[in-house]
């Protein structure tokens, strides 16, 4: 039925610039009001509310989805066998946008597959999200920048390092950060420390072993590389790893692994050998995951903020559809930082 009382554009249906005008606000503003952003003032916000109720106006998700051209979601692509370090960057990233209409679509892929590629320009062609979150390591691959580019869909790299520039990635401080956990360790008279390398390939365990490195070469100490272990990031490769350094005769006084599940292994071969921790052994790792707080002693460790980045991620992959800006997040930021936590199994303090 027609709305006689629509003065304003004669059009049966009210639209978003019939609001915008009766409001006396930009159609910017009210698209900020439908997407729940907090950027704007209490006065504003009451005046678009008016106007919508006064207009009976209702946003059409599938008009704007068509005019986007795009959905309202952001998908996220991950290959990382750590299924908490997953849920803990989802986590992050549905904390920012949980007063938005978006919608968060996760999908796992493997990254060893020929048709990597192929299955993810598949799933970004017909998801047609926003813009897309890539995970470590993934998030390594230029193949897969250049096929957001290509596809003209917004991307974050998400990694230990910053692996692009500022308005499209987030990045954590693992060297600087392991670098003050191993010059803790040395300052308290450790010198033979054994440190567990993660997979190789990627550069999460290439920055934690330079942290580690960088450490003794400020300390004047030298580095005996005897004691480097190789590890995958699995428990099985901590415990293998832990045992051949615990076997030797000049066996380390402290190691640190390069991952929680690594150090956990080290905890249990330092058991298999009867050595008590941190009496015997001071073991630290890196995460922070729930594994640290679960197993015994307590594990010293690295927090690594993924909630924290998924978070900042999201906000900065998004933020122009929610209104450009935020009070609650520098968009600039890119390293987000790490910082220790000390438990049971290594006093550093």
């Amino acid at each position: 039925m027609p709305r006689g009382d629509d003065k304003l554009s004669g059009q049966t249906t009210p639209t978003i610039n019939d609001v915008a005008a009766l409001a006396g606000v930009s159609k910017k503003t009210v698209s900020r009001f439908i997407n729940k952003s907090s950027l704007m003032s209490d006065a504003t916000r009451d005046k678009v509310s008016r106007a919508i109720k006064q207009l009976g106006y209702v946003p059409n998700p599938q008009a704007r989805a068509l005019a986007l051209r795009r959905n309202f979601m952001i998908a996220m692509l991950h290959d990382n066998p750590n299924g908490q370090t997953v849920l803990n960057f989802q986590k992050g990233v549905l904390a920012a946008i949980k007063d938005s209409e978006l919608a968060l679509a996760v999908r796992p892929v493997d990254r060893t597959s020929p048709e990597l590629l192929v299955e993810i320009e598949a799933f970004l062609s017909m998801q047609r999200p926003l813009g897309v979150l890539i995970l470590p390591p993934i998030s390594e691959r230029d193949d897969i920048v250049d096929l957001c580019k290509r596809l003209d869909i917004a991307y974050m790299r998400i990694g230990s390092t910053a692996l692009d520039d500022p308005a499209h990635c987030v990045a954590s401080n693992d060297r600087a950060v392991v670098h003050e956990l191993t010059t803790a360790l040395l300052a308290k008279g450790h010198r033979d420390i054994g440190f567990v390398r993660g997979p190789e390939g990627f550069r999460s365990p290439v920055e934690r072993e330079a942290g580690f490195r960088d450490a003794f070469a400020d300390s004047g100490v030298t580095l005996d590389e005897s004691l480097i272990g190789q590890g995958n990031y699995r428990f099985d490769s901590g415990l293998e790893a832990g045992r051949a350094l615990l076997g030797r005769k000049n066996r380390p006084s402290a190691i640190f692994a390069s991952n929680d599940e690594m150090a956990s292994g080290v905890l249990h071969a330092a058991y298999s050998f009867g050595l008590s921790v941190p009496d015997d052994l001071e073991v630290v790792g890196f995460d922070d995951t729930a594994t640290a707080s679960h197993v015994w002693p307590t594990l010293t460790t690295v927090h690594w903020p993924i909630e924290e980045m998924g978070r900042l991620a999201a906000m900065k992959l998004v933020s122009e559809f929610l209104g450009g800006t935020t009070d609650e997040f520098d968009l600039d930021q890119v390293v987000v930082d790490s910082y220790i936590v000390e438990r049971a199994s290594a006093r550093l303090t």
